[in-house]
């Protein structure tokens, strides 16, 4: 089992460092999840008899790693959400994607649509029954031309909205599928690779004390990240 990472905690809210490849609450896998990690790390730490009370608020894809912040009382959990919902609670994520975009910033918008059953996500124009509207700002960082994976760039991206597998989508939608994608970019990356995702900063404002607080983390230090000189601002 992955060791938990906790950044911040208080009686209200905890931050924690997702590691790549553990999903944020259970499913069909019967794996360890962050969500099940949280709720016994407080039960153990602070001698909770029962199960400990801790809300998801905002999600981040099994595949990803970094930042997720979770409630620890259920008005510390509405006033979250609200928050996301708002567009208060600020995500940029840190990406590496194949190629490199034609425009060095810009946003993204398009509708998207979830095919449940076979957990895939798809760009379908505005007027289809059921789809969401998805925007993402962008910017490119830098990149590089590597020996064997060819061209490389390393993105930072902003959510305005927070959909299902909204990212590695919508970037595809580009030209530019993440690095070690199988779902979206299957012809570019080799089986194996791991996704090239990462929620880099985190920033709210406290559910109770009501200041704004910020959170970094930085990827692994494993290929591709290795490949480029990353500074979190």
């Amino acid at each position: 089992m992955p060791k938990l990472q906790v950044l911040y905690e208080d009686n209200h809210c905890i931050v924690v460092d997702k590691p790549n490849n553990l999903p944020v609450q259970a499913d069909s896998s019967g794996d360890a999840d962050l969500l099940s990690m949280v709720k016994e790390y407080v039960k153990e730490k602070y001698n909770k008899p029962g199960t400990a009370y801790i809300g998801l608020v905002h999600r981040l894809d099994r595949p990803a790693g970094g930042l997720v912040v979770l409630a620890r009382t259920s008005k510390a959990a509405a006033r979250l959400s609200a928050q996301v919902r708002s567009r208060e609670l600020g995500r940029q994520y840190l990406l590496v994607v194949r190629g490199e975009p034609k425009m060095r910033s810009g946003e993204i918008k398009n509708y998207l649509l979830k095919d449940t059953a076979a957990n895939m996500v798809r760009i379908v124009p505005a007027a289809t029954e059921g789809a969401k509207e998805a925007v993402l700002n962008y910017r490119l960082l830098q990149t590089v031309h590597h020996p064997s994976e060819g061209k490389l760039s390393l993105i930072e991206a902003s959510l305005q909205t927070g959909r299902s597998h909204q990212i590695r989508v919508q970037m595809a939608g580009l030209g530019c599928p993440l690095y070690g994608d199988q779902k979206y970019g299957p012809d570019l990356n080799k089986k194996g690779q791991q996704l090239a995702l990462h929620a880099a900063k985190l920033s709210f404002i406290h559910p109770t004390l009501k200041d704004k607080r910020t959170f970094i983390s930085y990827p692994p230090q494993k290929a591709p990240w290795t490949y480029f000189r990353i500074n979190i601002e």
